[in-house]
């Protein structure tokens, strides 16, 4: 099985990398469309901005890659949010897979800090790639901006308000949560992207 990984200027890839060989899978970091184009399953990590990160796309037509892509596709963090239609973060058009817009967290009043970062419960599983075992399991996050609730969302979080902790739409998968840093939960995960 061919495992790419988008190589851009966001991501944490080397996490990828070792949680991936932790399932005895060896994946390519890649920019080259014949290779994204090529891949059994393509994973869109991320880290880092979202207005720089899509100038750094649409440079390199990788936007346009990603949308053209029939294989399964697994965006992670920002990979999520890139894939929605509009972030609130630097007021970015995105790719435009999940037809939603990216929101910041407003924390006034509540107490609680943002970015949103360390373990969270995962909820309301729907069917999909999120194994129902892992209703109420713990992921670990880090984030700023968030999804809401929409028609693909694949399963809920609560920080401040509800949101997409994950989406799926048709052959494109997104998690906001770490899978990579998300221990046996996020093993399980990974786990069941591979084997879509």
């Amino acid at each position: 099985m061919k495992i790419a990984i988008v190589k851009y200027n966001a991501g944490n890839n080397f996490s990828v990398l070792c949680a991936l060989h932790r399932l005895g899978v060896e994946a390519h970091l890649t920019d080259s469309p014949e290779a994204l184009r090529a891949a059994d399953k393509v994973i869109f990590p991320g880290v880092g901005e979202a207005a720089s990160a899509m100038a750094y796309l649409r440079e390199r037509k990788l936007d346009q890659v990603i949308k053209s892509l029939t294989a399964p596709v697994l965006g992670i963090c920002i990979g999520q949010q890139l894939l929605c239609r509009h972030s609130d973060e630097g007021d970015t058009d995105c790719i435009g897979i999940f037809d939603v817009d990216v929101r910041g967290f407003d924390a006034a009043g509540t107490g609680l800090r943002i970015p949103h970062m360390g373990w969270n419960t995962l909820t309301d599983i729907k069917d999909g790639f999120i194994p129902h075992e892992v209703e109420n399991s713990h992921v670990y996050y880090v984030h700023s901006y968030y999804t809401p609730v929409c028609q693909w969302t694949a399963a809920e979080t609560d920080y401040i308000v509800p949101f997409s902790a994950a989406l799926h739409r048709d052959n494109f998968y997104a998690t906001q949560f770490h899978p990579e840093k998300s221990a046996g939960t996020g093993h399980l995960i990974l786990k069941s992207f591979l084997e879509l």
